[in-house]
């Protein structure tokens, strides 16, 4: 008998966790055919009453895991850890918000047992802002044209992956990266499905700004190294644009039509190529940050207690 898992991190999650279940319990659940499961959740530090409320679920369910992880490390790390001790034939990931409906994974599943390795669920809309919808579309298009090729425009965030997929991913280790930038890179067979993705109904989303902007600059700085390369063509042609700027000056210099003025363009200069000496030292720094990271061999997670079904735990 084939088995699914089912990946829920949680973050401050306490009013969605049972409602959560409920759903996954109607659209999934009950729908499986001659198939085993097991939902694994991993809590990513949370300081609520998420856990226990995770654990009133275990006390009346036999197919329920819990991984505690000894601090908050992401939500991508989150989903790492859960992979990391999947039991299935196929693991599929769902947020815990809601925003993504769980009776896509039945949809996910059926692609998945007609050949593919991997599926993913594109957004086809969003029931969000048109600032929010304006910068995701913006993000996974620069994704699109610099790094992966194969990234929707759509984007994606929930997945569903086959056993060996699973593997691959965990043995890579890789930090500071964009998990679902890694499921496009691995090459294995991946079909889509299309969804809506619902506006959030329950508790506060955690997903903040600085959360973001280091998201983008990880999958930037993971699969692409347009930022360097840019840098390298932004100073050739400061350079050539100097240089021009050199002879023309010699030139009014030798015929004598250098003027006292000029203060206020030299100012401008110095401040314009001094900013952007500081911006390419910040990209490279972003670069060896990243290289130094991944020298030191830390962890990308560390989980400090599994709790199984009916109270059973493991350091």
């Amino acid at each position: 008998m084939k088995k699914l898992s089912i990946v829920i991190p949680t973050y401050f999650n306490e009013p969605n966790i049972k409602p959560l279940y409920e759903a996954i319990e109607k659209d999934v659940i009950k729908k499986l055919n001659k198939m085993s499961y097991e939902i694994v959740f991993v809590d990513d530090g949370s300081k609520d009453n998420t856990v226990k409320e995770i654990q009133k679920l275990q006390s009346k369910h036999d197919n329920i895991r819990l991984a505690k992880l000894s601090r908050n490390f992401g939500s991508h790390a989150a989903i790492l850890a859960g992979l990391s001790i999947t039991t299935g034939d196929v693991a599929t990931f769902i947020s815990a918000d809601l925003q993504d409906p769980p009776e896509i994974i039945m949809q996910m599943l059926e692609k998945w047992q007609n050949g593919a390795d991997s599926v993913i669920a594109v957004r086809e809309d969003r029931e969000e802002s048109f600032i929010q919808k304006f910068f995701s579309n913006t993000y996974y298009r620069i994704m699109r044209k610099i790094a992966l090729k194969n990234m929707p425009l759509g984007g994606f965030d929930c997945f569903m992956i086959d056993r060996k997929v699973i593997n691959t991913i965990v043995r890579m280790n890789e930090k500071n990266t964009s998990l679902m930038g890694l499921i496009l890179w691995s090459g294995y067979k991946i079909e889509e499905i299309r969804y809506v993705r619902k506006a959030r109904e329950l508790g506060k989303s955690r997903w903040t700004f600085g959360k973001k902007v280091k998201y983008f600059t990880d999958s930037m700085v993971s699969f692409s190294f347009f930022p360097l390369k840019a840098i390298t063509i932004i100073g050739i042609l400061f350079s050539l644009v100097s240089a021009i700027w050199m002879i023309a000056i010699l030139i009014s210099w030798l015929v004598g039509k250098i003027p006292v003025q000029g203060f206020t363009t030299l100012i401008l200069v110095i401040l314009f190529s001094s900013g952007l000496i500081l911006f390419s030292l910040g990209m490279i720094g972003e670069y060896l940050w990243r290289i130094l990271d991944a020298t030191r061999e830390r962890p990308t997670f560390i989980i400090d207690q599994i709790i199984e079904p009916k109270g059973r735990s493991k350091k």
